[in-house]
């Protein structure tokens, strides 16, 4: 019987993977990881709901659990990640990089010296074998689809992962455990960063990069507010700049369009919005899930979880990066979030971080 050590997180996803698993005849272990430590404003830690959560699921299925410790890794990995890139004025997506450091790092790892064959977690995704190799595809539930977020997986990860969601919806998973009696069947999808949950999230970052006030500028230069700290603002953003009834200015819309760390100043449009639009980026340190690509090609790319997929033409350059070319401009492209590649049949082909924009 082969043993799979499925990542149990406390909520309904993970519960139900570890379930179906178990009646295809595997050998499960439950795996609970604790990644954060601190408390929230409120003194709560919701890590500890978790694994009690966690620990009622396992017996009612009854398979044994653990907990293991992984907040070092992960405040090395990803949290000093997180902060590094704000500090630059860039926005991270720490849930990327949680999967490639520690989901699917030190937790595989871990899995592998307890004699597991496989992992197992409850993202929705699909992995197809084929000719050798593991390749990583869309799930069936295309609203819940988390192949984004595993952009930067490889080949030897891959071939240790199960993904038991693959081709259940959200509803099916939650009548499943609603029909099992699991205590999260009806408990609420975590949302946002792990490690802020709830949290005003200008609140949190201030307990770690002290906010430095500076100009708000338009596109001529002119000097038409303060803010509180470009780390604050994202490409895009409408709300909370308070430039409203400013005078000489027709249109009172205001769009950030870019952030100025060297001159701490937020760069903001006001009624045009062609500034937001880019036809293209540069995309460095892609991650190939499949074999690597060495000729142009045409493909589909998401530049932010949720977004429909775009058609993109795909330039290798020499030094390996990307330059994509979208067929129709894309708003709020923004640096350092991944754009991550899909052919017409769902398969991922990987996905690489935003580090220029093509005006």
């Amino acid at each position: 019987m082969q043993t799979v050590v499925v990542g149990l997180s406390g909520g309904v996803d993970s519960s139900v993977a570890a379930y179906l698993l178990k009646q295809q005849g595997y050998n499960i272990i439950g795996l609970f990881m604790l990644n954060w430590e601190e408390t929230d404003e409120n003194g709560n830690c919701t890590a500890e709901q978790d694994f009690e959560d966690v620990k009622r699921v396992a017996d009612k299925i009854g398979i044994p659990y653990y907990t293991v410790n992984y907040a070092k890794e992960y405040k090395e990995r990803v949290f000093e990640y997180f902060l590094d890139e704000y500090k630059k004025g860039y926005t991270p997506n720490p849930d990327v990089m949680c999967n490639k450091e520690i989901k699917f790092g030190p937790f595989l790892e871990h899995a592998l010296r307890l004699g597991a064959d496989y992992i197992a977690t409850g993202h929705y995704c699909k992995r197809v074998d084929r000719n050798g190799k593991a390749y990583l595809y869309k799930s069936f539930d295309k609203n819940k689809d988390q192949t984004y977020f595993l952009n930067q997986l490889n080949q030897n990860q891959l071939n240790k992962t199960l993904f038991p969601l693959a081709d259940i919806d959200k509803t099916e998973v939650r009548k499943i455990a609603s029909k099992l009696g699991l205590v999260t069947a009806e408990k609420k999808d975590s949302t946002g960063i792990c490690f802020i949950g709830e949290r005003n999230f200008r609140q949190f970052l201030k307990n770690y990069l002290p906010a430095q006030k500076g100009k708000i500028k338009d596109l001529d230069g002119n000097i038409i507010g303060e803010h509180d700290g470009v780390m604050y603002y994202t490409i895009g953003q409408r709300r909370g700049l308070n430039l409203g009834g400013k005078r000489g200015y027709a249109d009172n819309r205001w769009f950030v369009v870019d952030k100025d760390v060297a001159t701490n100043s937020l760069i903001v449009s006001c009624g045009d919005t062609q500034q937001l639009y880019s036809t293209g980026c540069i995309v460095t340190d892609f991650n190939w899930i499949t074999d690597k690509l060495t000729n142009d090609f045409d493909c589909f790319v998401k530049l932010r979880y949720r977004q429909p997929d775009q058609t993109v033409h795909i330039h290798i350059l020499e030094n390996g990066n990307l330059e994509l070319r979208f067929d129709v401009a894309q708003r709020a492209v923004t640096i350092g979030q991944f754009a991550v590649l899909y052919a017409q049949d769902g398969m991922c082909y990987g996905g690489g971080r935003i580090s220029k924009l093509i005006k």
